[in-house]
């Protein structure tokens, strides 16, 4: 957080619309792959200049342009002057920390969403800042680096098969927003196996690592939820507005992604409350553990008490003390200490405290 405060802080004093890159500075060359595509015919190419694709903003065809890196900021102003993409849009799609939202340009929807990844390891959550802008017959994509959860729809797209070919930009904006969820779920099953196994072992053997990955998973959770929550407005927005570029054929998907996201926000929620119990349950167990060694000493102590007071009163120094002249007298004392320990065992065992 200090190092993106401190990144944004460029901009102070700046004009709204100045493009200025806000994000993890990278040196690669930016990739920009087309795709093209009706219900009869397919063209993927790799552009090497962002202006071979300012001819196809008129195409009858759906056209899908992908830019990978955004750290280039000519080549944003650049595709922006193309496609009439407003200033404000612009630096929107720069600054990598946006909220997750949507906007109605009337000429086009400009959507912004988090591509999240699962680090197993150390059970932390990477994201990963896309950008969508929906025309008539357009959709451009923008992300932050090369690498993305669209392969299923690029499958789907080269094999011709199912709608994706026979519908247009709304419908593969769909496509693309089902997978980023889709993707969210592979994340949350993750989290649920981590969060079963801390469950049998705060039964079992709790640990102050235990609580610190708990207290992990719980910031993860909080992290996670501010990137779900907005999908609901995006897709409750998509399914208001009037919009030309939205066919009232492509609401019924829509509405299923919007399924989608309230289940993911209710599993988010319930991990939340199930991690919230798991302290005050390891918790619980340290003070119950605690309680079972304060247990077993108290009943050491209390069984020795009585045999030290034995011992002591033998130990003491006087001359006339007539056990000290007894044949028998070191025996009878220690008859009288076993004596003394197993009566007070057996009346804890009677009153169950061992």
């Amino acid at each position: 957080m200090p190092k993106f405060i401190k990144k944004i802080s460029k901009k102070a004093g700046l004009a709204p619309g100045t493009l200025v890159h806000i994000g993890e500075h990278k040196h690669e060359k930016v990739k920009i792959t087309l795709i093209d595509y009706d219900a009869t015919q397919l063209k993927e190419t790799e552009l090497k200049e962002i202006e071979e694709s300012f001819y196809l903003k008129d195409k009858a065809s759906v056209t899908w342009i992908n830019i990978d890196g955004i750290h280039q900021v000519d080549v944003i102003e650049k595709m922006g002057s193309n496609f009439g993409i407003h200033s404000l849009v612009l630096e929107d799609i720069l600054n990598t920390d946006q909220r997750p939202k949507a906007q109605d340009f009337d000429d086009y929807i400009y959507i912004v969403l988090k591509m999240l990844y699962n680090d197993k390891e150390e059970l932390k959550v990477k994201s990963e800042q896309i950008s969508l802008i929906l025309g008539k017959n357009f959709l451009i994509t923008f992300q932050e680096i090369e690498g993305d959860v669209f392969s299923s729809v690029r499958d789907r797209i080269h094999r011709g098969k199912g709608r994706i070919r026979k519908m247009g930009c709304d419908y593969l904006t769909y496509a693309l927003i089902d997978a980023i969820v889709d993707n969210y779920f592979i994340m949350l099953e993750t989290f649920g196996e981590k969060i079963e196994s801390l469950e049998e072992e705060l039964l079992e053997n709790p640990t102050p690592q235990t609580l610190q990955t708990i207290h992990n998973i719980k910031r993860e959770m909080i992290f996670l939820r501010k990137q779900v929550w907005p999908i609901r407005e995006i897709i409750n927005g998509l399914l208001k507005w009037d919009s030309q570029l939205i066919n009232e054929s492509t609401d019924i998907y829509f509405k299923d992604v919007y399924d989608h996201t309230i289940q993911i926000i209710d599993t988010i929620e319930s991990f939340r409350d199930v991690l919230s119990s798991m302290v005050d349950m390891y918790l619980s167990t340290i003070s119950n553990k605690m309680n079972e060694v304060m247990k077993v000493l108290t009943i050491i102590a209390t069984i020795f008490i009585p045999v030290t007071f034995i011992a002591g009163v033998y130990g003491m120094n006087f001359k006339y003390m007539p056990e000290l002249d007894w044949k028998w007298g070191y025996y009878g004392v220690w008859f009288i200490i076993a004596s003394v320990i197993i009566s007070m065992i057996c009346y804890f065992k009677r009153k169950s405290w061992l």
